[in-house]
């Protein structure tokens, strides 16, 4: 295949390299941080951190897997992708996300049986239940994306190789086959809907939950508070949710619209979460500020 790089704005690859480089360092060294600082503080030693050192690994392996191969498609001309790399890049894309999806579940639990059951949270999300939701977290991704490079796997594939996107997507993958993909396309939207979509449904469930506890307390002040440890995670979990609603509108409604809409969304969903994280997570929690400085 042949990955998108900026039709139309040739002469500006090389500075729009050079930028996602800089974030690509820059969300490197903050879950770099993260995962040095967690290991480090015997205070965060805790389930909520443990999540956030799993979502910063998450977010380095994803980067890692797509940003490299973008700088060199700008920066060098280098187009060309195999066949099989392209299957595996997506099946990493797709899988990782899954897994933040979710650790990002997993977190708004924590959250809500933190507020409210207070004096059973340290019995129920102990640091080995921590770990077995981890390990849960990747079997259910591996599981459910898997099957979509082997249903692409024996398809014939078109004149047209030109992807829409500097990386390897399913969808994006699938369009330029010349049988016929129902297959693919029903277990693609299956897995998407069992996973991110009922990961979103019980989060919202989650903080519908939250906030009745937290309106049955007396005073306003005391709301705020208690309400005040769940703002990092929200912004986290709309830092992810955001973009990949973002990305799945535009390749659903946007067959009209410019090549550099459908590459900056892809650079937005692989970028943004990764470099938002550590941040929203170190201006929210104090021994990481003080550790940082």
């Amino acid at each position: 295949f042949l990955l998108a790089s900026l039709p139309g704005l040739e002469s500006t690859r090389f500075w729009m390299a050079t930028l996602l480089c800089f974030i690509y360092l820059l969300a490197v060294t903050g879950n770099c941080a993260v995962l040095c600082i967690v290991r480090l503080e015997p205070g965060l030693h805790a389930p909520m951190y443990l999540f956030l050192c799993m979502l910063a690994a998450i977010d380095l392996a994803l980067s890692t897997c797509t940003v490299p191969r973008v700088l060199s498609c700008y920066w060098f001309n280098s187009r060309e992708i195999s066949f099989s790399a392209c299957l595996a890049q997506m099946f990493f894309i797709h899988t990782l996300s899954a897994i933040e999806s979710t650790v990002l579940l997993a977190m708004a639990v924590d959250r809500y049986v933190a507020i409210c059951h207070p004096l059973r949270h340290p019995a129920i999300l102990t640091n080995a239940a921590t770990a077995r939701i981890g390990l849960l977290a990747t079997a259910r991704g591996v599981l459910f994306f898997l099957p979509l490079p082997l249903l692409l796997q024996p398809l014939p594939f078109c004149s047209s190789r030109v992807l829409s996107h500097s990386f390897c997507l399913h969808q994006d993958v699938m369009n330029l086959a010349c049988a016929s993909t129902t297959p693919s396309v029903v277990y693609g939207l299956t897995a998407i809907l069992l996973v991110m979509g009922l990961d979103a449904l019980l989060i919202c469930l989650s903080y519908l939950l939250i906030l009745k506890a937290v309106l049955g307390l007396p005073s306003w002040k005391e709301r705020l508070k208690v309400f005040s440890t769940c703002v990092a995670h929200i912004c986290v979990v709309l830092a992810f949710y955001v973009p990949l609603i973002g990305l799945s509108v535009v390749h659903r409604f946007g067959k009209d619209l410019a090549p550099v809409v459908h590459i900056t969304m892809g650079h937005v969903y692989i970028l943004v979460p990764a470099v938002l994280n550590p941040i929203i997570y170190g201006v929210r929690t104090k021994q990481i500020q003080r550790r940082i400085l």
